[in-house]
């Protein structure tokens, strides 16, 4: 189509503006995921993002008439590799022994299944350490995930490979989850919209329960987006162990009460302070990123060795992080 948004254009969008745009008749749904495919394939050399890829099947479905006609209609979706289960695809967890077993999940988690009822179209699986346990995204199974404003840094964790495919534009939004900070800490290091919803707030079943601190949402680049996610999401299974009280729906129309001081997260508004590069490290990541809120750290992730008491930061040479 001649009039179509061109490929940087669509990367400028949240999720909300291109659902709006696929609504309008601007482009289809195979354009819009056929352009974050092209992205992806783009970005993801140099970034181990994105650890398995479903494009075939992602571009059937969104040419298909069975695609659900919810509020997302055509908008592509990542899921981290953690929980977010889809039946007959691989969930490794960052776990070297599961991927040598190529373990693949025989039911879709409840998450995944309300992502699907809202036209959001599976283009993939996002890069996690061992079982989402630390906070930096480097496991044995997969490797190191880099982040878009510096490939020599990393993404936090343990979202981080959700956090490095929205903040280099390959998507609008991707499914991340938060126990102690692994929505937050990503976003944070990315430039990012974080939020972890209230215990209850989305179904973690069937394999998981409520109980426990771990939730799941999204990471992404507005505030609308992330409320209208949650109003698409949040949406009880018979059989939760807790389900967190309504207070107002649609969450996407209250974005007015947030203090102003919080709202500043949008990366359309949110000036870079002068003494942050307000440009990306990498000259080819898509425009929008130089306007990306630009808290994000520029000092090199260090972590402690487990194997001796001394710091082991980035390697001068490759970028690669000390030993696990």
């Amino acid at each position: 189509m001649s009039n179509s948004p061109t490929n940087d254009e669509l990367a400028g969008e949240d999720a909300v503006g291109l659902a709006d745009r696929i609504r309008r008749g601007d482009l289809s749904p195979v354009e819009a995921v056929q352009a974050t495919i092209d992205r992806i394939e783009r970005l993801d050399g140099d970034l181990n993002a994105v650890i398995h890829k479903q494009f075939e099947d992602a571009l059937e479905l969104a040419a298909s008439p069975d695609l659900p006609d919810g509020p997302f209609r055509g908008v592509p979706m990542l899921l981290k590799d953690l929980w977010a289960e889809e039946a007959g695809r691989p969930h490794h967890a960052g776990i070297q022994a599961l991927k040598d077993a190529d373990h693949r999940s025989t039911i879709d988690s409840n998450m995944v299944t309300r992502y699907k009822e809202a036209g959001f179209v599976i283009v993939g699986r996002t890069n996690t350490p061992e079982l989402g346990l630390v906070a930096t995204t480097e496991s044995l199974a997969y490797g190191p995930c880099r982040n878009p404003w510096n490939t020599g840094h990393g993404t936090g964790g343990s979202s981080g490979g959700a956090a490095a495919a929205v903040a280099s534009g390959m998507l609008p939004a991707a499914n991340a989850s938060d126990g102690g900070g692994s929505i937050r800490i990503p976003a944070a290091m990315c430039g990012l919209v974080g939020l972890k919803p209230s215990r209850g707030r989305v179904s973690m079943g069937p394999v998981k329960e409520e109980w426990g601190l771990s939730v799941q949402h999204v990471v992404c680049h507005t505030m609308r987006d992330s409320a209208a996610i949650l109003d698409a999401t949040a949406i009880p299974f018979l059989g939760d162990g807790v389900v967190a009280p309504d207070h107002g729906r649609p969450w996407v129309d209250r974005r007015a009460e947030i203090p102003t001081a919080s709202a500043s997260a949008s990366w359309t508004t949110a000036p870079a302070p002068k003494s942050t590069p307000t440009a990306p490290m990498r000259p080819d990541a898509p425009p929008r990123c130089s306007r990306t809120s630009g808290t994000t750290s520029k000092t090199p992730i260090r972590r402690r060795s487990s194997r001796s008491t001394s710091w082991a930061g980035p390697s001068a040479s490759t970028g690669e992080s000390g030993p696990c």
